[in-house]
């Protein structure tokens, strides 16, 4: 089980991981609610509808993460728009955007949580000396895996991915390179991600 996640019986998976691995994925994680920060009714706590009825931002981050976390729902994937086309979608990706992009920062912020509790709730030494076997259940298993997509998202933001050439590129990137260890997390979290969803395939 070192390494990748496996399915238990009765549904959900499970990954041994040590203390290390457990330090970068809670470490990741809870920079990643920082960066996607407070809902909007935390000033006013009280009120369960302020969240409800809140409208969200009409523009883009200017974050290169959070625009790849909350990308613009209209766009020309096949090339640049002419002017007029551009304005227009500009107008639909920020009425969407108003409607949307508070509940989509709620459920990754829920994810991210349930990432963090869980690894919290981990009794160490479980696995061996220094480690732990992090059992999911079936729906904890699903926010682990929109988690770990939003952390990879994150990363390859940062480490300006835009497509698999490349990632083959990092791949290759020398040990002295300060990219590296940020490589080799996105790495390592891509395999847990894609074990992950093989636990979850029926």
């Amino acid at each position: 089980m070192p390494g990748q996640f496996e399915p238990i019986p009765g549904g959900g998976a499970a990954v041994a991981l040590d203390d290390v691995e457990v330090s970068i994925i809670r470490s990741l994680a809870v920079q990643l609610l920082e960066l996607i920060g407070p809902g909007p009714a935390e000033d006013a706590p009280d009120d369960p509808l302020a969240e409800l009825f809140a409208e969200g931002p009409s523009e883009p981050p200017s974050d290169p993460v959070l625009r790849r976390l909350f990308p613009d729902a209209y766009g020309d994937p096949l090339g640049t728009p002419q002017a007029a086309e551009a304005e227009e979608q500009r107008a639909h990706s920020a009425e969407f955007r108003r409607y949307t992009e508070n509940d989509l920062r709620t459920g990754k912020r829920e994810s991210a949580l349930v990432v963090v509790r869980t690894l919290d709730a981990l009794s160490t030494g479980a696995a061996g000396e220094g480690g732990a076997v992090l059992k999911l259940s079936p729906e904890e298993s699903r926010q682990w895996l929109r988690a770990l997509n939003d952390l990879r998202l994150a990363i390859g933001a940062r480490l300006e991915i835009a497509d698999e050439d490349d990632t083959d590129l990092l791949y290759r990137l020398p040990d002295e390179d300060p990219r590296k260890p940020m490589v080799m997390a996105y790495l390592w979290l891509g395999g847990l991600q894609e074990s992950l969803v093989a636990t979850l395939l029926p």
